[in-house]
């Protein structure tokens, strides 16, 4: 009876020894829960739309040749930097020069049939006026003058035709520029019969470039001429180069069933950091706003539960949950939901939202409305219905739970939508 007792007793001891060290060492006073709230700021949004694309000059220049011929002279090479007028290249033109002799002696054996015939009708007249003829021999003579007329002039066509032809043997730069490529190399024979074959490509002024970007279907609504774009290539991933929307052309592109439109964007090129073919990735920013009053984009899903009417006054709906959660409360909307799709305001082309978010006053929690404009998913530009003073609540601390997050979409690290409201910021 005594052993059993003592094994009680001690069983009883380890027990109280397991709770104190429980009580005083591991266990921890639930933190109280408190509402976490920052007051309105004031800087930059914008709502931008992504898109790839390629780095060309404004304007190039293919230069072929009109004639056939092997390729006797090369002037230039790549790179090259060249003036209007500069000779680039030349053919073989000994065929050419035989044929302009060729037809140069033809031009002359038809002039010199042209003075015979001259000669003949001026005898054949003075004959006829006499009655010395009949009108046939006069009618005779006076053809054959035509003819020989006809063919003088058929004769100095073929010379001008062979002399333009031994022109076009040279080929000479139409504009100022660099040679971005050459096609054919000396020794080469280049056909002209059916198109015109490409033997160098000159860019016009490789400092000043443009980014053809295509925009996606779902984002070309929201993309202006004068719309301005920042870009960056693989080559100087540091760098940012800007530019403007110039041109939207109307003509699609589909790939893979995706339907994009070709954006033009000025790109100054004065360092000449940018070379065609660069691929770049673009941020075209349809509608800016600077010196904006701006909340977290959080305090839009924030909604006070239950838990905190032991500490705070709430004026406005209550979640009765036992829960913090990120809904909104009756009347407001998510973040997705407050998102911008319209276009119709004066400053910036988005239409006035209507949003409830909540404003601590010392231990009251007080829901407003405001309006709102834009919404990158991180901030909210308000526009009316707080100061500057005012803190908004946008989550709460302590308790099981730990402070609230806010709505999925809202942090500016996870993947965002590209059309509609939810386009990449």
């Amino acid at each position: 009876m005594k052993a059993t007792t003592k094994r009680i007793i001690i069983i009883a001891a380890i027990l109280i020894a397991l709770v104190l060290i429980w009580f005083f060492f591991i266990h921890k006073k639930e933190a109280p829960v408190t509402v976490v709230a920052e007051k309105p700021t004031t800087g930059y949004i914008a709502q931008s739309v992504t898109a790839t694309g390629k780095i060309e000059p404004v304007d190039t220049v293919t230069v072929g040749t009109q004639i056939s011929g092997i390729l006797q002279y090369l002037y230039v090479d790549f790179n090259s930097k060249v003036k209007k007028g500069e000779l680039l290249a030349s053919l073989d033109k000994s065929l050419l020069q035989a044929t302009l002799d060729q037809n140069k002696g033809q031009l002359q054996s038809a002039q010199s049939q042209l003075v015979f015939a001259k000669n003949n009708f001026n005898r054949q007249d003075l004959l006829f006026k006499t009655d010395a003829i009949s009108k046939a021999d006069y009618d005779s003579a006076l053809n054959t003058l035509d003819e020989a007329k006809a063919n003088v002039a058929s004769a100095q066509a073929q010379v001008r035709s062979a002399q333009k032809n031994l022109s076009y043997a040279d080929i000479y730069s139409p504009i100022d520029g660099v040679i971005l490529n050459r096609s054919v190399s000396i020794g080469q024979t280049v056909a002209a019969s059916f198109s015109t074959p490409t033997l160098f490509i000159i860019a016009k002024d490789i400092t000043k470039m443009e980014v053809e970007a295509n925009v996606d279907e779902a984002d070309i609504g929201d993309v202006i001429p004068g719309n301005r774009a920042s870009f960056t290539v693989d080559a100087f991933i540091n760098d940012q180069f800007g530019g403007k929307v110039t041109e939207i052309r109307l003509h699609p592109t589909v790939s893979a069933n995706v339907v994009t439109y070709t954006t033009i964007i000025n790109a100054p090129n004065d360092d000449m950091k940018l070379k065609p073919g660069m691929t770049a990735n673009i941020v075209i920013y349809t509608k800016e706003v600077n010196n904006a009053m701006l909340i977290p984009a959080k305090a839009l899903s924030f909604t006070p539960d239950s838990s905190l009417l032991s500490k705070y006054q709430i004026e406005g709906h209550v979640s009765h949950k036992g829960v913090h959660k990120g809904a909104a409360g009756t009347g407001s909307t998510t973040a997705n939901e407050v998102s911008h799709t319209a276009k119709s305001r004066a400053d910036t082309g988005v239409t006035k939202q209507k949003a409830l978010i909540w404003v601590l006053q010392g231990t009251r929690l007080i829901q407003k409305r405001i309006e709102i404009g834009l919404n990158d998913n991180t901030h909210v530009e308000v526009l009316s219905g707080l100061t500057a003073d005012d803190l908004i609540a946008t989550g709460i601390s302590g308790g099981n739970t730990g402070v609230v997050a806010a709505t999925p979409g809202s942090s500016p690290f996870l993947p965002k939508r590209t059309g509609g409201g939810g386009k990449s910021k």
